[in-house]
């Protein structure tokens, strides 16, 4: 199955769940993620704000911020992710594709090492890690700035993890897939 073909099932299959049951298995999903040793001993994070059909991380973001944690959310410039300081709700503003983006300082890529751990989305995972993204290649272009030394992290909706993926050669992979 190619990509497309797969970016398109995924979206057969969510259409197949109501609201509140995306939001019950977000729940889930964020609560494995919070009782993890990786987000426990993380003081910076890479989260994203989430779109209408992906796990809803907003409760992880809430409570790393609430207990001190530097939360940095992307921002679309272009082809490119910037990462900015998240500095609580108010700081949010509707970015490119009608997602949130917070207003906070710039988070410049000589500080990229300090970042603990990255939650990434996914239109799919695969057992081994691999992603398959929404084709717009963000990720794959800000996933290599990182530190070899940040935890990678994926997240997705059980029915998104798949036995394997299409892989390319610059595709970089997650540590660990949460569902």
């Amino acid at each position: 199955m190619t990509k497309q073909e797969l970016r398109g099932q995924v979206r057969a299959q969510k259409k197949q769940y109501t609201a509140r049951q995306l939001a019950a298995m977000s729940e889930r999903i964020c609560s494995k993620v919070s009782t993890s040793a990786w987000w426990q001993e993380a003081d910076t994070l890479l989260l994203y704000y989430p779109l209408p059909d992906e796990v809803d991380v907003r409760p992880l973001i809430q409570e790393a911020y609430r207990n001190g944690k530097r939360v940095l959310l992307p921002v679309c410039r272009g082809e490119e992710l910037e990462l900015h300081l998240y500095e609580g709700e108010e700081s949010l503003v509707p970015g490119a594709f009608g997602i949130m983006e917070p207003t906070g300082p710039l988070f410049v890529p000589a500080d990229y090492p300090d970042i603990q751990l990255a939650i990434v989305p996914g239109m799919a995972f695969d057992r081994a890690g691999h992603r398959l993204g929404r084709g717009r290649g963000y990720y794959d272009r800000l996933l290599p700035k990182l530190s070899v030394s940040t935890r990678l992290q994926g997240i997705c909706f059980p029915f998104q993890l798949q036995d394997s993926l299409p892989t390319e050669i610059h595709d970089i992979p997650v540590q660990k897939v949460f569902v």
